[in-house]
């Protein structure tokens, strides 16, 4: 299995690309949210300037923030810094387009969207509308004149984190993020659902992949889940399933899911201190990387095991080798915390080492 981060992008830790190269993972994809983080496209080429083998990509590019030619030409132009290392993942939008008060796009959209990128990533003509003017439209500059380059192949991830979209990557994907359980939906039934959308149009899916987005927790011997280590190293990805699950609810009209029945009211307080018309800010504002004021007391050892993959290091050496067995190729952790270098060189050591 290969093992990588998603961190949040950050301009002023290009470093932590090449400790993670150092340390034998296999990627490092950086996320696109332009009102909280750096800028990916600017992150990922310093990166490639400063690693040589490392697998390098979005986790994930937002449709709706660019159309589909600039992400194409980002990525095509980091694949000429770094040949035949860069991916691209692609989805709708969480942080991207809910921290400015936005629903993510719509599956129709998504899917007409995912239909022109991955013509322009195989270096066709494909028929876009763009202000309501229909023109056939192609990447120009791609080959030995320089500029950029489509080839090697840039892989494109499709997002999916239910049926719908995961049957998008099977239409048009080169692979699938999705998130696995205890949040997510198991390998097996997640690559089914790829499987049904290939077969609507009658694709092979030889050579495709998939890709895991995660929480890890890794125990120290004896330790207790909720250590006041474990949630300075977690908290802040526990509490983002509690933002996107926030914002699912309220966008959709739809009780909370049951894990998070018992913290509801109390969560839902703390975002209430907040006026109604920036409401938004807060539940984005800190994604990933620290706490607000009374979300640490909303954290305990149930929560922790309701949204992240835990264990000593035998005991996730061996979730991880059952996952495996099960289809999936790729897991990556997502982090925006500062303990992120010495979990990797600990996760390195302890687990890593033994895959």
């Amino acid at each position: 299995m290969k093992i990588g981060f998603c961190v949040m992008a950050d301009i002023d830790e290009i470093g932590f690309f090449s400790h993670a190269e150092n340390l034998g993972y296999d990627s490092v994809w950086a996320t696109d949210s332009q009102m909280l983080f750096s800028d990916c496209y600017t992150v990922l080429g310093l990166a490639a300037r400063a690693t040589r083998k490392l697998r390098l990509g979005t986790g994930t590019s937002i449709c709706g923030m660019r159309i589909p030619p600039v992400h194409v030409a980002a990525m095509a132009t980091l694949n000429r810094i770094a040949p035949g290392r860069v991916h691209i993942g692609i989805a709708t939008g969480n942080t991207a387009t809910r921290s400015m008060g936005q629903k993510p796009m719509k599956m129709a959209d998504y899917r007409e969207y995912l239909r022109v990128l991955t013509a322009l990533f195989r270096g066709e003509a494909v028929d876009y509308s763009y202000e309501g003017v229909a023109k056939p439209i192609k990447m120009l500059m791609h080959d030995e004149t320089g500029y950029m380059n489509l080839a090697p192949k840039i892989p494109v991830y499709v997002s999916g984190f239910g049926p719908r979209a995961m049957g998008l990557a099977g239409e048009f994907g080169d692979g699938l993020v999705f998130a696995i359980p205890p949040r997510g939906i198991a390998v097996p039934e997640a690559m089914a659902h790829v499987r049904q959308g290939a077969a609507r149009v009658n694709r092979s899916l030889g050579g495709f992949l998939n890709c895991a987005l995660t929480n890890i927790v890794l125990l120290e011997p004896g330790e207790a889940v909720d250590s006041e280590r474990v949630k300075r190293w977690i908290g802040p990805n526990v509490m983002a399933s509690v933002y996107y699950f926030y914002d699912q609810a309220h966008e959709r009209d739809r009780e909370p899911p049951g894990f998070l029945q018992r913290i509801w009211k109390r969560y839902s307080a703390l975002v209430e201190e907040v006026p109604a018309e920036h409401r938004h800010f807060r539940t984005h504002e800190f994604h990933y990387t620290r706490l607000h004021p009374g979300e640490a007391e909303l954290i305990d050892a149930q929560l922790i095991r309701d949204t992240c993959i835990v264990g000593t290091a035998d005991e996730l050496v061996e979730q991880l080798r059952e996952l495996e067995r099960q289809g999936l190729q790729e897991i990556m952790f997502a982090t925006g915390v500062a303990g992120k270098w010495a979990f990797a060189e600990a996760f390195s050591r302890q687990v890593l080492a033994r895959l």
